[in-house]
Order: structure tokens, then C-alpha cells, then sequence
């Protein structure tokens, strides 16, 4: 099976296979989503209460997929974009006050949600894995959805991209916020399954079922590779 035949969703049974992707130089971006330094700090389990320990091992597959998929799948697009000469984008949660007061309610809300990020901390950096180079674009938003609040709609159009390639976290919180946010401003996006990752394999697979060949298509890296275009001359 591809990528035009996996993952569809109850809307998607028995239609036609989507067109190949026309990836063009100057109208395709990358744009890498929230892989930031808090979330995949952890704490000494040592240290832990029962249900803190609980609460560990459960991260414990997501910190598995980061570490042994996602961030090596974006490392490798990385690497391949800017070999190409190709964009790439960066998007990060971060607050402009040190009281988040800027934040949108969704970022302030009782839970694991509510985090309060400076956008100097170090907790709000990008991973240093994938660090973003010089005169790569890095928006800080204070929402889910990476367009909203921020002018990367702006900044996209300005640079002439179409396509817009999204990895990042999570899966079926920013990076689909961000998702839909890009599909609404006409621009067709892609999402590279094996270079994001949610809290869990089944929140991760669901999303990805709920935003294929509607709001974006979804596809491996090795599928992706395979559409970029060709090195100059």
C-alpha cells in the first residue's frame, strides 16, 4: 500500500487516488512545528510519586518514537531541503510576557495544556537537533494553529510558496490546528507521518486518518523525498 491508499478515513472509502504532489523550487516549504526543549525534558524517576511514575511510563512510547522516528526523519528532511536550497520554517509555543498573559485560552487552560513558556527560556527553544540555521524563519505563536496570531500566512504567500510540508508535534493538537489553518488559506499541504508524533500511537494514527486527502495528504518520508525536486544543475 501508498500513502493514496492508507490511513482514509470513513469519508475517503472507495474514492479516487489523489494526483501526485507537483513540488516545485520556490513554491515548496518546510515548515517543522513546536519540537521544543519542554517537551521532552523528563524528570528523574526516582523522585516520583506513585502516580507521577504512572503518569512517566505512560510518555514513555512517545519519547521512544521521538527519539528513534520523528527526530531522525527530521533531521533527514532538514538536511534534504537545505541541500536542495529549499525553505524551511520553524513554528514554536512561546509567550511574549513572562506571565503568559498573551496567551491564547486554549494555551491557559487547567491541565496539560496550560504551559507557561517565556519565549527567552530555555524550555521554549527549538531542540538543539534540529536547530534552525541562519535566515531560517522561526514564528512564536501563542496559539495552537501556527497562522493564527502570527504572520506566516503572510510570509508564505510573500515567498511564493503553494506547498507547504508539515512535521512536528502534536500530532492532533498544533500540527493539525496548523493543518487546517494552511488548507482554509488554500495552500495544499503534506504531513510526513513518520516525522511527527502525539501523546500516544492512537491519538497520532486518528488524527492522521481525520485530515488525509481532506485538509492535507499524508505520507511517509521516503514518499516525500521521492517528490522533491531535483538538485540544481
Amino acid at each position: 500500500m501508498s500513502w493514496k491508499t492508507e490511513r482514509r478515513s470513513f469519508y475517503y472509502q472507495g474514492a479516487p487516488e489523489p494526483e501526485d504532489p507537483v513540488l516545485e523550487r520556490g513554491k515548496v516549504a518546510l515548515l517543522v512545528i513546536d519540537m521544543q526543549n519542554t517537551y521532552l525534558d523528563r524528570p528523574d524517576p526516582a523522585t516520583l510519586s506513585a502516580s507521577d511514575l504512572a503518569r512517566y511510563h505512560a510518555w514513555t512510547p512517545f519519547h521512544e518514537r521521538m527519539h528513534g522516528t520523528v527526530m531522525p526523519n527530521n533531521q533527514r528532511l532538514l538536511e534534504r531541503f537545505r541541500a536542495l536550497g529549499l525553505d524551511v520554517l520553524f513554528a514554536r509555543i512561546a509567550c511574549q510576557r513572562t506571565d503568559g498573559r498573551d496567551r491564547s485560552l486554549s494555551q491557559k487552560k487547567p491541565g496539560w495544556n496550560n504551559l507557561l513558556l517565556p519565549k527567552d527560556e530555555e524550555a521554549s527553544q527549538i531542540l538543539s537537533q534540529i536547530a534552525p540555521l541562519g535566515g531560517e524563519i522561526v514564528v512564536t505563536k501563542t496559539t495552537d494553529s501556527a497562522l493564527t496570531g502570527t504572520n506566516l500566512r503572510l510570509m508564505l504567500a510573500n515567498m511564493g510558496i503553494t506547498h507547504v510540508v508539515c512535521t512536528g508535534i502534536f500530532t492532533d493538537q498544533c500540527v493539525s490546528s496548523t493543518v487546517r489553518s494552511l488548507a482554509d488559506e488554500s495552500f495544499d499541504v503534506i504531513v510526513v507521518d513518520d516525522a511527527c508524533a502525539a501523546g500516544s500511537m492512537d491519538l497520532h494514527v486518528s488524527e492522521l486518518e481525520r485530515i488525509h486527502m481532506i485538509y492535507a495528504n499524508v505520507m511517509n518520508t521516503d514518499e516525500l523525498v521521492g517528490y522533491l525536486p531535483p538538485a540544481q544543475g
